[in-house]
């Protein structure tokens, strides 16, 4: 699940940044927080930069680089009838490649026991008989259909770096039809895409005009350090977004500052699940930095309510082994009205409407302790026993409001932290004996009957293959994949399409019941690449991220068909692409809700020094027309 290895003396990933002035730049924030956006200038485009002085950089003569031969087999045995025609190749396309996420976790213990149950066979693509089939080759580096350094200057040069404002995920915000749950990276609402012999589809439906328009951008705040602003939300009336040690709400289609909520400190982390009543909890710190503290502790949690624009209540609390130290948070979740919080020195559950204590874990005699939980329908935990080098990890469904655990899995051996994907269906990720090798955090996938405890199935997920992730040590934190429908929906590894340049992927799905990896795909299409964002009743969300000359684009994949309706398309304009094209979608905040697009960072850095004018967006909010 690596990003593939950049060429020698490419440019890199991040395309380039837009100047001072923006979208029609707006007013500089107010101290302490964003300040409402600027509305749209009379031209909305503005006039365009003018070139660098001196002639640009020619290209060298002779024939373009031709990229080296398909591998025999290419990425998959093709079914009876062969693949669909894919759309013609534009000419001299060039997909900017996606910034690679640094790769997470520590090293991983020693390999897993062999002959575990229920591992099937699995392929990619559409499976034949048996379901075997194999990668090609990897191209080299340098080589394949990639630019030339001069030609890449040049489209680098030409690319105009003015942001405009006029008609046009995210972590920590709820599936429209799971309003206790959602996958990071998703929002209220949800896209339909039933076809005929599809599955029912969802609550999301194309507008009349799937083109969008830039609704509106905050920038990034001034900070002379790196600060974290994790967690976006939407409700039926607001954008909210976490600010320096703020959250703040927006109207979420003008982006006028609706309310604040000041803390004590810098929001830590954020749960990535809101109430059906619009109620999210967060850990925050106990101050703001200072020359004497420089790291406040984050040992403050509490809950916000997104409608009212509140802090409901906040609290710190102590270990269960005693001590007068509070404890330090690293992760939060919200499941029905529970708030469980967990740090690597003890954790708590509260009452969701008053923040009253429910109950603490235990730390057993042999050192066992809860090391982070999973929301959403249902509550999980993982529970490590074990040293730091032999650890024993269990997952547990829990009873929310009393902590008893109701069943328990027992990971494999080799497993040194492990990710809750989902808990309603229960489904695990893990990297077995460090063998994904790509910082990943993945080499299989679990499905186990949350009832009884046992194992139905293990599915081993080549990281080569696939371009999904988690974060080894957070329990909640996997990204780029999707559970619905009793099936696991994942991104395959980008790959080398049929046009001269520019990568493609696809989107395929697994039985949570049997492993196998079903007969059908989305296909992202040549310069394209899908991500998965969140379900949508039977159907999943997806980010399309476009080529270096187009905007991204928001789909709607049937859940059996895979089908895709187009939800939105982002402008192509090279202003407003190029930040679009800033954020990072391995690990950045997005939305998408009724027509509504919210990208968004999770935290915000001092200005380079290398070019300390460059703006930088902290939102662009994107609407259909």
């Amino acid at each position: 699940m690596s990003q593939p290895p950049q060429p020698p003396n490419e440019p890199p990933n991040t395309p380039p940044a837009p100047p001072a002035g923006g979208f029609g730049a707006p007013q500089d924030p107010p101290p302490g927080g964003f300040g409402a956006p600027t509305p749209p200038p009379a031209d909305p485009f503005g006039k365009q930069p003018e070139p660098p002085a001196g002639p640009p950089h020619q290209p060298p003569a002779g024939p373009p680089h031709q990229p080296p031969a398909a591998p025999a087999g290419g990425y998959g045995t093709p079914p009876a009838g062969g693949y669909p025609t894919p759309p013609a190749p534009q000419p001299n396309g060039y997909g900017y490649p996606q910034a690679a996420e640094p790769g997470y976790g520590y090293p991983q213990g020693p390999a897993g026991q062999p002959g575990q149950p229920g591992m099937p066979q699995q392929g990619y693509g559409y499976p034949t008989q048996p379901m075997q089939p194999q990668y090609g080759a990897p191209q080299p580096a340098g080589g394949g259909k990639k630019f030339s350094t001069q030609m890449q200057i040049i489209v680098a040069a030409a690319v105009a770096v003015v942001l405009i404002i006029g008609a046009g995920l995210v972590y920590s915000a709820t599936g429209g039809d799971d309003k206790d749950g959602g996958t990071e990276a998703s929002s209220s609402g949800s896209t339909g895409g039933k076809e005929g012999g599809g599955l029912a589809g969802g609550d999301e439906k194309p507008p009349a005009n799937t083109k969008s328009k830039v609704a509106f951008q905050f920038p990034q705040p001034v900070v002379t350090d790196s600060v974290t602003v994790e967690g976006s939300w939407l409700t039926d009336k607001a954008y909210v977004k976490s600010g320096i040690a703020q959250v703040n709400g927006y109207d979420r289609d003008k982006g006028t500052k609706l309310w604040t909520v000041p803390l004590a400190g810098e929001v830590c982390t954020t749960s990535r699940h809101m109430s059906e009543d619009h109620k999210a909890a967060i850990v925050f710190a106990e101050a703001k930095p200072t020359k004497e503290n420089k790291y406040p502790s984050c040992n403050q949690v509490g809950v916000i309510d997104l409608a009212a624009g509140k802090l409901l209540w906040s609290k710190g609390i102590t270990s269960a082994t005693g001590g007068d130290e509070q404890i330090r948070f690293d992760e939060v979740t919200l499941s029905g009205t529970t708030v469980a919080a967990a740090g690597t020195s003890g954790g708590a559950a509260f009452k969701l409407a008053d923040g009253a204590e429910l109950w603490k874990p235990k730390v057993g005699a042999d050192g066992c302790y809860d090391g982070g939980y999973a929301g959403g329908e249902a509550l999980a935990v993982v529970r490590r026993c074990g040293t730091i080098d032999s650890p024993q990890l269990s997952v547990q469904m829990l009873n929310p409001t009393t902590g008893a655990p109701l069943s328990s899995y027992q990971m494999p051996a080799g497993v040194d932290y492990a990710s809750i994907v989902s808990t309603k269906p229960l489904v695990v990720a893990a990297d077995v004996g460090d063998t994904a090798g790509d910082g990943s955090g993945i080499s299989d996938f679990f499905s186990i009957d949350a009832a009884t405890g046992k194992l139905i199935v293990r599915i081993p997920a080549d990281a080569e293959k696939y371009a999904a992730r988690c974060g080894s040590t957070d329990v909640e934190r996997c990204r780029s994949m999707v559970v619905a429908n009793n099936r696991l929906y994942l991104p395959t590894e980008r790959h080398d399409g049929t046009s001269e340049y520019g990568d493609t992927n696809e989107i395929v799905a697994f039985d949570l019941a049997t492993g196998k990896l079903l007969g059908g795909r989305a296909d992202a299409g040549d310069r394209h690449t899908l991500t998965p964002l969140r379900k949508d009743g039977t159907s999943v969300i997806a980010y399309k991220e476009g080529p270096y000359d187009k905007g991204g684009q928001v789909v709607s994949i049937d859940g059996e068909t895979f089908k895709q309706t187009q939800l939105m398309e982002n402008p192509s304009d090279e202003a407003v692409r190029s930040a679009e094209k800033r954020f990072s979608i391995d690990s950045d905040e997005l939305i998408y809700s009724d027509g509504r697009l919210y990208m968004a960072s999770k935290s915000a850095r001092k200005p380079s020094t290398v070019n300390p004018d460059e703006k930088v967006y902290l939102v662009v909010a994107y609407r259909a027309e």
